[in-house]
C-alpha cells in the first residue's frame, strides 16, 4: 500500500500546534494525566499525544473533543453564540450553490 504524503501550508501546521498546546495546558491546570483524558476522549495515549504534539494527521473531531473536555474554547465563549452562529451558517449554505461547476471550454483543433 502506497503512503500518500500530505504538505500541510506553516499557518496550518501552526494553528493545529497552537491547539495541541491550548490542549495540554488546560489538561495540566486541571491536573489529569494524558492517559485519563485520552480514556475520557476514548482514544489511546499515543494518540492524545499526537494531539498534543500538534499532529495534523489527526482526526479534527478527537482534537476538538480533547479540547471540549479540558475547556478549550474553540469559536465562541458562549454556547450559544456557537449554536447561533451555526444556524446563520446552516442559512447561508442553504442559499449558496451545493457544488462549483467549471464551464467546460472546447480545443478546437482540426487544422
Amino acid at each position: 500500500m502506497e503512503r500518500v504524503v500530505r504538505a500541510y501550508s506553516r499557518y496550518g501546521r501552526e494553528a493545529v500546534r497552537v491547539l495541541g498546546q491550548a490542549i495540554r495546558i488546560n489538561r495540566l491546570e486541571r491536573k489529569l494525566s494524558v492517559a485519563e483524558l485520552a480514556e475520557r476522549v476514548g482514544v489511546s495515549r499515543d494518540m492524545m499525544r499526537r494531539i498534543e504534539a500538534g499532529d495534523p494527521r489527526c482526526a479534527i473531531g478527537v482534537a476538538f473533543e480533547a479540547a471540549s473536555i479540558v475547556g478549550v474554547t474553540l469559536f465562541e465563549e458562549d454556547r450559544s453564540n456557537l449554536t447561533m452562529r451555526l444556524a446563520e451558517h446552516d442559512e447561508k449554505l442553504r442559499l449558496l450553490p451545493k457544488a462549483i461547476h467549471k464551464a467546460r471550454t472546447t480545443v478546437k483543433d482540426d487544422f
